[in-house]
């Protein structure tokens, strides 16, 4: 059995089953949900079942395809319902969203009463943490107070709701956000190695009682982090720590937020439980390309993007469950707007003319029943009002993709991670993860480009392989940026080798034959710099932020004095970043005792405040290298642009 195979428990199911055991049978949770994913499990209907042994049976009734109530759990031992098999099955299950995306435009959720206070939910040593905001007004280590602006991880559909200039968090909320950071806290003072079950219920929690105070982008955070450990504990081999860092650091920076803001910063925090789609009145849309879309959760589909005639992008998706498979399927399937019979393969090539549209705020397209679309020309990649994408210089490109995914910025929905290049092929590099293709564009700008997706039932790796073995041929491209100290896009979509037509290099497969010297080999590009940021030694701090991730704040604590390590970020410019280093590790190491010599409960809310701010630091100057990264061509000197100085949560 794993996860994929067993339906959504809603957040408060799986919490009320884990506060409902003995203190007895908490203690044999987690081994109790190994034990569990290895019994076999068959569906029939909205009802999934697991032998959890012989003679027993576990079932979880999902009408909907969301197991919603705790009745809908049940067993068939001779304990149940105090068995640990129901809340097994539903911490081994994958958690619900929080609320239903709609396919089309919905009304906001009101958001909770006033209140005139915003107290911090934790103590004066932490609150000095989160005020480290001195820095120069610009260089490297500009970024000292790390904009608080929560990230992505984050809610996918929190988009800002309306507040009230002077408007500040309800009591309710501020209590709701005081659950969460007290829960997010405690994962980080266990680490990976201990959030288990009993963990994790209390983040579920937390999460359940914020989305009912209108507090839906933090409820969202804490689902991630859930769902991240999860996925940590399992061993699943798409489980990446920094992922689960930004999660973290998205629900504490959000938990705080709430009880400090007021009006338009409070509305952004506290997200929109739906997206909305307004009207956009009529378009013209002219396909640009199509790419697989395949996620962790085992959902499959595809995005085709189009662009209208003012250069604006949108989106036309069509995801569900059913991976890779569902993926490659769905790419010759008609799309779900209007009355129009193209496939989304046919739609990245043609163009559409619709009436009523609707559009959300981060570009997809509405399929209200009021929507009418109708197949027109399209337009080459070399035409306008296409081309036009291709004449903004990288840099500039490079700098609102980054603020589109910058991984603490107020979720707005507006921009777009994508990049349109013209570039010149050297020929593949050798990285330590495997091999990457390196091309030049504008401004002698080197740019590595990597497989969006690696599975090979797709054919990014495939085509990837073979353009490595074409130096010299001038593509123009499509790819999404990766924040990095060095130029780097994932590779989406390029003009054929030929010259004819373009290649949805996640769908289309090349042939040697389409090379302009079929018979070539793979072309190796020399070694190339690292980047602006190769040589920062911001690396030393972010390494400590990860390491407590998996083993938590005895991780630190263990550790022997990082003098050596502090002097040689401050010899790197950053003296923040050294500073933010002895404070995380003393925080980490600090364990009072009492009268009698007992050692005291830890500070989990002083420790968690200075890894929040250590955890935006960093990623705020790793985002500065990677816009100078852009700026730079060889040879020149790099100049890290300044980084807004703001308090570290908010």
């Amino acid at each position: 059995m794993n996860a994929a195979q067993l339906p959504p428990v809603a957040p408060e199911v799986t919490a009320t089953l884990v506060e409902g055991l003995s203190p007895r049978l908490r203690k044999r949770l987690d081994a109790a949900v190994t034990k569990l994913a290895a019994r076999p499990t068959h569906r029939d209907g909205d009802t999934t079942t697991i032998e959890v042994d012989d003679e027993t049976e576990l079932r979880l009734y999902a009408p909907g395809g969301v197991v919603a109530k705790v009745e809908d759990v049940t067993c068939g031992c001779l304990l149940a319902p105090a068995c640990v098999h129901r809340a097994a099955a539903a911490c081994a299950a994958p958690a619900a969203d929080l609320a239903p995306e709609p396919a089309e435009q919905a009304t906001p959720e009101a958001p909770g009463p006033a209140s005139a206070t915003a107290p911090t939910p934790f103590g004066p040593d932490a609150a000095h943490a989160l005020g480290l905001n001195v820095a120069p007004a610009s260089g490297p280590d500009a970024a000292t107070g790390v904009a608080a602006n929560a990230a992505p991880g984050r809610a996918p559909n929190a988009a800002p709701d309306a507040a009230t200039p002077h408007e500040t968090a309800s009591p309710d909320q501020r209590a709701a956000a005081d659950a969460l950071w007290s829960a997010g806290a405690a994962v980080l003072e266990a680490g990976v190695d201990g959030a288990g079950a009993v963990t994790q219920s209390a983040l579920l929690r937390a999460a359940h009682s914020a989305r009912l105070r209108h507090l839906p982008r933090a409820a969202g955070a804490a689902l991630s982090v859930v769902t991240l450990l999860r996925a940590a504990r399992a061993g699943n081999p798409s489980y990446r720590t920094a992922e689960l860092v930004t999660a973290l650091a998205e629900l504490l920076g959000t938990a705080h937020r709430v009880g400090t803001a007021s009006g338009a910063e409070l509305a952004a925090v506290r997200g929109r439980v739906r997206r909305p789609y307004s009207p956009d009145g009529s378009l013209r849309l002219y396909g640009l390309f199509t790419e697989p879309v395949v996620t962790d959760s085992g959902h499959g589909g595809v995005r085709t993007w189009v662009a209208g005639a003012d250069g604006r992008l949108f989106t036309v998706g069509d995801v569900a469950p059913g991976g890779v498979g569902r993926a490659l399927g769905v790419a010759d399937r008609a799309v779900r707007l209007g009355d129009s019979a193209l496939t989304h393969r046919e739609l990245g090539r043609a163009g559409l003319a619709v009436s009523g549209a609707t559009v959300s705020p981060d570009g997809r397209l509405g399929a209200g029943k009021a929507v009418k679309a109708v197949t027109a020309r399209g337009a080459a990649w070399t035409e306008p009002p296409l081309a036009a994408l291709w004449e903004t210089p990288p840099a500039e490109q490079a700098a609102r993709a980054l603020r589109s995914t910058s991984r603490y910025a107020d979720p707005d929905g507006t921009g777009s991670d994508l990049l349109f290049l013209d570039v010149e092929l050297l020929g593949a590099v050798r990285e330590p993860g495997g091999a990457c293709l390196l091309a030049q564009c504008e401004g002698g700008v080197r740019v590595r480009l990597t497989v969006a997706d690696d599975d090979p039932a797709l054919a990014h790796r495939d085509n990837l392989a073979l353009l490595a073995a074409a130096p010299g041929t001038r593509l123009r491209i499509i790819g999404r940026l990766i924040p990095a100290t060095h130029p780097r896009l994932t590779l989406l979509a390029c003009t054929h080798p030929t010259g004819e037509g373009t290649v949805d290099l996640g769908l289309d497969r090349l042939r040697r034959a389409d090379l302009p010297d079929p018979s070539a080999p793979a072309h190796f590009a020399p070694p190339q710099p690292a980047g602006p940021g190769g040589a920062s030694p911001l690396y030393l701090l972010e390494r400590r932020v990860e390491q407590t991730v998996p083993a938590g704040r005895a991780a630190l604590g263990l550790l022997s004095d990082v003098t050596a390590e502090t002097r040689r970020i401050r010899r790197g410019g950053l003296p923040t970043a050294a500073a933010l280093l002895t404070a995380l590790c003393a925080s980490a190491a600090q364990r009072d005792r009492d009268l009698f010599g007992r050692l005291l409960p830890a500070d989990t809310d002083g420790f968690a405040a200075y890894w929040l701010a250590a955890a935006r630091y960093t990623a705020a100057v790793s985002e500065s290298l990677c816009a100078a990264a852009w700026n730079a061509t060889e040879g020149d000197p790099v100049a890290v642009p300044p980084v807004p100085v703001h308090d570290a949560a908010g």
